[in-house]
């Protein structure tokens, strides 16, 4: 017999000593790779997102967008590597971000704007200062946040301020341990030396607030002077001090006014208090009888590129119990509100178990149906693959996250066929008895089924493959899929050929040649499940008619399959959701209201979401936004730092602890939201974890129009069509409600009169309003040095006549000065603020967006059901938008709604995904017909692979799970495994095809030799499928597998025979009568198969 590649590898590692050396050095390597590859939670995906941000004061919104915005995306989108451009233009300001394409360096991102704004800074408007360029990134996402509280019976002893200060202290800490990344306190309220101006003295004593702050920042200065001498030697002269205390700032003499001195405490009040920021962070516990809540501050920890979470988690909480009792007192708690390295290692540990689940299964599985001996082969080769596996995906620059883990699941059913064919196999030409060797026959069996499992392992890594070249984020996230996949497919051939052998003949002894099942399970008539599968193909394969019939209905039921989705029996969705342990609700108020307000809404949420068991506890944040996720980094998150914007991240209790997942828990807070007292215009919406690469709305569409009223016209009218359809919930949109602003115009008729400089007027409102800071004070002691400001206490920032009574210099005679009050020179009137405006690729949009919930949960059942609504709709004066699917429009002119969001996401996936599916196709129709050598054979294997939508949507529609993209790379994979078990197939019946045999008895001899094999490997891949099952995102995969394969074995071994009696007849004998038995006993295979070598 011809050995080829398979049979040569036997023969020359079947004796060899170094094949047991091999096998532990793969053990040992991977075991190594299993240590030190980095675990994580999920994959972590590299998509640079830089902001840039620039003032433009005085410049309303519609003239920053032409002065700043639009020359600044031209320099933007010049940059190498930029997929899109997004702005937001308000009054007095803008932010462009610049998002890269998946897959870019976070360092070469921010580099590149750097270098592109730097060459261009000749291009920067008269008035426009230097722009603040911001990069952030996947490493900058926090695995730990760790809120500080106080004990309820402290909390009246402690604020904000002093939680800050230990937050400092921690964070220094913290920063000492190795691969730490950026760390950032949410919620901080540090302490200063306030000077609090009273404008009615100021007038009095007829002091202005530049000489206040001049005299402060005079009197408060240090510096090096020079290097004298003194007595032979050299010292250093240091000149001034730094002001300590508020009694040292309150006795600084200002003036003299009728001989009397003046100090700075006669006309401003100095304390040390806590910065007035507009912030407030609260932590709320839920005991038996209440709610207790207290003061907080949360410091966030991000790790750096490429580093473990599990062991920098693990770091950091040891080093937050080792200073508990050095840095903090006993009334201080430290609450671990997020712990991504925990999560992280829970799921690795859940699917090493669900993995070692799968081998043992799969061991018992090959112990029952061929023996113990082969089933101590599979017991060693499984790891061998596995650990191997490990190895290239530390090599390739992969961690261990649940995909790569769930990629191994799922790998291990598939790895396995190869060793499982190769055993059968060996064990059969054992039970043959006819005076071969062990090693003899081993090597014969493996050369026998080599070409074809060589083939077969082709087909599948053909089919994994593609999938590799997966546009947008969904690319990378699920790419240690294929990659680690067909790393397994490819040891996993070499494993059966060069390993299992050698264990084969090590176990069974040096004896002689006989098996003790010989004439049970290694029969080569495939025992039982032979004479089960002739008594259920024969009568299809009796005559052409039964074969054609057969094979219409089963392209019936395939239709009928798909059907599901038409009827939405099956729906379709990128990724279902997952179950986390964190919610978070987002409030908008409308603008301008205060943070008081914001945060009495927040106080409301927590009260109605306390009810519900699964909660253990609560932070709010008004003012700013919690501890941005991998969400929140894609929806800017992190630049919410306004007084009306508040979040609830709501914490649940862990997932084994709780019967309900966290989707549906959502579900229900958004129930329990319903009818809360909130301003009018204010948005509640509550955030789920993305089961994926997040987008900026799961419901996103944005509006194109000609100017800027059509574009709000349609996009009010697109929010209440989105409002009438039941599944679609949290709808907002990008503009709001128009708020309003003061003004303070000068007066240029009463400046002219009292002499005033016009830039005394504006400075002296800054100071007023905005504060001035005028230095630190250095304590000394190691304590950290505190700013100095003067500015009015926050109750104060208002409009009245009190403070517009505030002086400013003025030239009463010429060279004399003199002071004026600041509303003899100023106005006050009230005007309308600009709506914020929007651009994406340099086009004017606005935005509605929405999330989904109840019926249907994919966004493009809520398109279907928006666009119907658009068109029932009774418009009037406003156009009618132009829905597009894919891609802005090439003009401006016509109003159109596209669909971004989530739908583009899943449109890129499923397109790329189909792409792959197809170059998948045309490599494994390349493979076959190199193998046959023929062009219309690799058609009829290819032809099973459409059977498995019976048993994938069946299951699907059977577990009420969607379609997903999971779903779909299981139907890819399914395309190789099937089309594997349909070469093996092909290949027996060729070499058993004969003149002078009837076509029907090759069919059945081959069906039910061949029969035994492809259930095993389907049953192996069907037991690494149902470990997977539970988990939600993975599903699909697991359904797809599972009754994809027990629906496409079944019809495979049934349809490939049917085909060749519907194409080639029933090929009945010369003879006339009836067609005898087919002789498929182990003699008469084995005598034909000797005769064939």
């Amino acid at each position: 017999m011809k050995l080829g590649l398979a049979g040569g590898l036997t023969r020359a590692f079947i004796t060899s000593p170094l094949t047991p050396l091999l096998l532990m050095a793969a053990l040992i390597l991977g075991l190594v790779a299993l240590v030190i590859l980095p675990r994580e939670e999920e994959p972590q995906i590299s998509v640079p997102m830089v902001d840039i941000h620039v003032e433009a004061n005085g410049l309303k919104a519609e003239d920053a967008v032409k002065l700043v915005t639009e020359p600044l995306e031209t320099i933007v989108k010049s940059i190498d590597g930029v997929e899109h451009v997004y702005s937001e233009t308000r009054d007095d300001g803008a932010v462009v971000t610049a998002r890269f394409l998946v897959g870019t360096s976070g360092d070469a991102a921010i580099l590149r704007v750097h270098e592109k704004i730097r060459a261009n800074y000749d291009r920067i408007p008269v008035g426009i200062p230097e722009p603040l360029i911001v990069g952030r990134g996947i490493d900058d996402v926090a695995i730990v946040v760790v809120t500080l509280t106080p004990t309820p019976e402290a909390a009246s002893r402690w604020t904000a301020n002093g939680l800050t200060r230990l937050a400092r202290e921690l964070q220094v800490e913290v920063a000492k341990l190795p691969d730490i990344g950026l760390t950032y306190i949410v919620g901080e309220q540090p302490e200063e030396i306030r000077v609090e101006p009273d404008p009615e003295k100021l007038s009095l004593y007829g002091i202005t607030l530049q000489q206040l702050a001049a005299k402060v920042q005079g009197a408060n200065r240090s510096f090096q002077s020079a290097l004298v001498r003194e007595g032979g030697e050299q010292r250093t002269l240091v000149a001034g001090q730094t002001l300590q205390t508020q009694g040292e700032i309150g006795n600084l003499l200002l003036t003299a006014r009728d001989g009397r001195p003046i100090y700075v405490r006669d006309v401003a009040t100095v304390s040390l208090a806590t910065e007035p920021n507009e912030t407030r962070v609260e932590n709320l516990r839920k005991t038996t009888a209440h709610l207790e809540r207290v003061p907080a501050v949360s410091l966030a920890i991000a790790k750096r590129p490429g580093t473990n979470a599990v062991v920098i988690a693990e770091n950091i909480i040891h080093r937050l119990e080792q200073v508990r009792g050095q840095i903090f007192p006993d009334e201080i708690e430290m609450a671990i509100t997020r712990d991504y390295g925990e999560t992280a290692n829970e799921k690795a540990n859940e699917l090493l178990f669900h993995l070692g689940l799968a081998t043992i299964s799969i061991v018992l599985l090959v112990a029952i149906a061929i023996g113990w001996r082969e089933a101590l082969v599979i017991a060693i080769v499984i790891p061998t693959t596995i650990l191997l596996t490990l190895l290239a995906s530390w090599i390739m620059g992969y961690t261990l996250n649940r995909v790569s883990l769930f990629a191994l699941i799922f790998s291990i059913g598939i790895l396995v066929d190869d060793a499982i064919v190769v055993i059968e196999n060996i064990a059969r030409h054992w039970a043959m008895k006819d005076g071969r060797s062990r090693i003899e026959a081993a090597t014969d069996a493996v050369a026998e089924v080599g070409n074809p499992t060589i083939v077969a392992t082709l087909t599948v890594v053909a089919a994994l493959l593609p999938m590799l070249f997966v546009s947008g984020m969904m690319g990378p996230y699920m790419s240690p899929i294929p990659a680690n996949a067909s790393a397994a497919m490819l040891f996993s051939f070499f494993v059966a050929v060069m390993l299992t052998p050698w264990l084969m003949t090590r176990l069974a002894g040096r004896g002689a040649l006989s098996h003790p099942d010989a004439h049970s399970g290694h029969d080569n008539g495939g025992g039982w499940l032979g004479k089960a599968y002739v008594a259920v193909a024969r009568p299809i394969l009796k005559s052409r008619a039964r074969a054609w019939t057969f094979l219409l209905l089963v392209g019936v039921a395939t239709i009928l399959s798909l059907g599901l989705i038409y009827t939405k029996q099956v729906t379709v969705k990128l990724l279902p959701f997952d179950n986390k342990a964190e919610l978070q609700v987002v409030v908008d108020l409308p603008e301008g209201s205060s943070v008081e307000a914001t945060e009495r809404v927040l106080q409301q949420v927590v009260e109605r979401l306390a009810a519900i068991p699964e909660t253990i506890s609560f932070q709010t944040y008004a003012g700013t936004s919690a501890p941005f996720n991998f969400n929140g980094l894609v929806r800017h998150y992190y630049l919410r730092s306004s007084p009306e914007l508040g979040d609830v991240q709501v914490n649940l209790a862990a997932k084994s602890e709780r019967s309900r997942a966290s989707h549906d828990i959502a579900l229900d807070i958004r129930t329990r939201l319903k009818g809360l007292d909130i301003p009018a215009g204010t948005s509640v919406k509550v955030v789920e974890p993305p089961p994926g690469p997040p987008v900026m709305g799961t419901l996103l569409a944005e509006i194109y129009g000609p100017d800027a009223e059509t574009r709000r016209a349609v996009a009010a009218k697109t929010r209440e069509t989105f409002q009438s359809i039941p599944f679609i919930v949290d709808v907002d949109d990008s503009f709001g409600v128009r708020p309003e602003r003061l003004r303070l115009a000068i007066n240029q008729d009463n400046l002219e009169y009292h002499r005033v400089e016009q830039s005394d007027v504006y400075d002296s409102i800054r100071s007023l309003y905005s504060g001035a800071s005028v230095g630190y004070s250095h304590r000394g002691g190691g304590r950290q040095p505190i700013p100095i400001r003067i500015a009015l206490a926050k109750g104060e920032k208002v409009v009245n006549e009190r403070t517009l009574a505030t002086p400013v210099p003025a030239n009463a005679l010429p060279g004399e000065r003199g002071i004026v009050e600041l509303g003899d020179v100023v106005t006050l009137s009230h005007e309308p603020a600009s709506f914020p405006i929007f651009r994406h690729n340099g086009r004017f949009a606005e935005m509605v967006t929405a999330e989904l919930a109840g019926e249907f949960e994919a966004p493009v059942y809520g398109m279907m059901a928006v666009a119907k609504a658009i068109e029932q709709a009774d418009w009037g004066d406003v156009p009618k938008p132009v829905i597009a699917l894919h891609g802005q429009p090439d003009g401006e002119s016509v109003a159109t709604l596209l669909w971004d969001g989530e739908w583009e996401v899943t449109w890129v996936t499923f397109r790329d995904m189909g792409a792959a599916f197809v170059v998948a196709v045309i490599g494994i129709y390349i493979l076959v017909v190199a193998q046959f050598g023929s062009f219309k054979l690799p058609l009829v294997i290819l032809t099973p692979i459409p059977l498995t939508f019976i048993g994938i949507m069946a299951g699907h529609w059977l577990f009420g799970a969607p379609f997903s993209a999971t779903s779909m790379i299981g139907f890819i994979a399914l395309a190789g495994i099937i089309v594997r078990n349909s070469i093996l197939l092909a290949d027996f019946i060729r070499h058993a095809r004969s003149p002078d045999r009837p076509l029907i008895d090759v069919l059945l001899e081959a069906g039910a030799i061949r029969f035994k094999p492809i259930v095993l490997t389907a049953l192996a891949a069907m037991i690494g499928a149902v470990v997977i099952l539970a988990d939600p995102i993975f599903q699909g995969l697991a359904i797809t597998l599972l009754f994809g394969l027990a629906s496409s074995t079944a019809l495979t071994v049934l349809v490939i025979p049917a085909i060749y009696i519907a194409l080639r007849g029933d090929g009945r004998s010369r003879e006339p009568g009836l067609r005898p038995e087919p002789d498929i006993s182990p003699e008469h295979a084995s005598r034909r198969e000797l005769e064939q070598a």
